[in-house]
């Protein structure tokens, strides 16, 4: 589906009509831990050029193409700036345009709280505004920041797109009118595993016990410490395996009288997709989230999920979770054993979860975003 708009020109009496082009801000592949907001920026570009909307992405200046599974969906031009300089201009100078490098288009879509100058009409997505909630969760440099693309935001933005009402709520709370906030839901790929995948993924990372997974970058709203603290407290006859990059929670580390807990550090998607569809569970109290894609991601593999009340993920895992207050060791502890042992259980939320995963599709986040890109052409 390609949007249109009337141009004002006359051609033979009748109204010119041309697409909408969209810029969309893509520099989160480069990022050294791309993290969800890359995943989500990615996955709607894709869903966006296969819906036929005419999409260019804008970087950094690079030499080199980002790193293995992040290769953009959709043709990227360089603004002539590395990142950290552009981030900062754009913030403190409103400039450059992203038009220099992408030619003229109708909506600029920042994908992130980095923040390009608003002409000729500004989208934003804001994922999550944890860094208000938790700042010391964060790096004071990284809190300057995002305290600054949030004022250009609200001050700037034609449009803002959250991923979930909880998000919505939040900006709303932090100052943008409801009527310039679109929830637009993100998506999720299903990849089909066999059980040779997850037999080769288990013996690639050493895994010989039946095991709950735990996936994302080691950071302190993650909440990895206090998964850690109930997994020691319980013991149960399973591994714990943790998959993810390092990012700045470097002090969280398995305890050394606890035996089968695989610190495996970053996978590659293929490998990821057959650790969930091996695992027993996943265990995913994050604190705070904008969305939450490993529960969707388990939830596509029919694995149980025990993760957070009272958060986004809660509204993506629905009825299909068990929900803990992430800030109870006791109660994570007990999910797990619950779990753990009740077979009719876990299968019944696993059935569940397939069934919710089937509605979050790139598709419909693609359908979504074409509606505000028309909102504003």
């Amino acid at each position: 589906m390609r949007i249109v708009v009337a141009a004002s020109g006359r051609t033979a009496g009748r109204a010119t009509i041309r697409a909408v082009r969209v810029a969309l801000t893509l520099e989160q592949l480069w990022h050294r831990v791309p993290g969800g907001t890359a995943v989500a920026a990615s996955g709607a570009a894709r869903a966006l050029a296969r819906r036929g909307t005419d999409v260019i992405g804008v970087s950094a200046l690079h030499r080199r193409p980002p790193g293995p599974g992040w290769t953009p969906p959709v043709p990227v031009v360089p603004l002539p700036l590395p990142r950290i300089v552009l981030y900062e201009s754009w913030h403190r100078l409103r400039a450059p345009r992203v038009q220099r490098a992408t030619g003229e288009v109708d909506v600029v879509h920042a994908t992130s709280l980095a923040v390009p100058p608003r002409r000729p009409a500004l989208v934003v997505t804001v994922h999550d505004l944890a860094f208000l909630h938790e700042p010391a969760m964060f790096t004071r440099r990284g809190v300057s920041f995002l305290r600054r693309g949030l004022q250009l935001t609200r001050a700037e933005a034609d449009l803002v797109v959250c991923p979930s009402e909880a998000s919505a709520r939040d900006c709303e709370a932090a100052g943008i009118e409801r009527a310039r906030l679109r929830v637009v839901p993100l998506g999720v790929e299903a990849r089909p595993v066999d059980a040779e995948e997850v037999r080769a993924v288990r013996r690639r990372y050493g895994i010989e016990r039946s095991y709950v997974l735990w996936t994302g970058t080691l950071e302190p709203r993650k909440n990895l410490a206090r998964v850690l603290e109930a997994w020691a407290r319980l013991r149960p006859d399973a591994d714990l395996v943790l998959a993810g990059p390092r990012g700045w929670d470097r002090a969280v580390t398995p305890p050394e009288d606890v035996a089968g807990i695989h610190l495996v550090g970053f996978v590659p998607a293929r490998d990821l997709h057959a650790l969930y569809a091996g695992a027993r569970l996943l265990l995913w109290p994050s604190l705070l989230e904008g969305f939450g894609f490993p529960v969707l991601e388990a939830m596509s593999h029919g694995i149980p999920v025990i993760t957070s009340a009272g958060t986004s993920t809660e509204e993506v895992a629905g009825d299909a979770a068990l929900l803990v207050d992430p800030r109870d060791v006791d109660a994570i502890a007990a999910a797990v054993a619950r779990l753990l042992q009740d077979d009719t259980l876990a299968t019944e939320l696993g059935r569940r979860g397939l069934r919710r995963a089937a509605g979050f599709t790139w598709e419909r986040t693609a359908e979504g975003l074409d509606r505000v890109y028309g909102e504003l052409a």
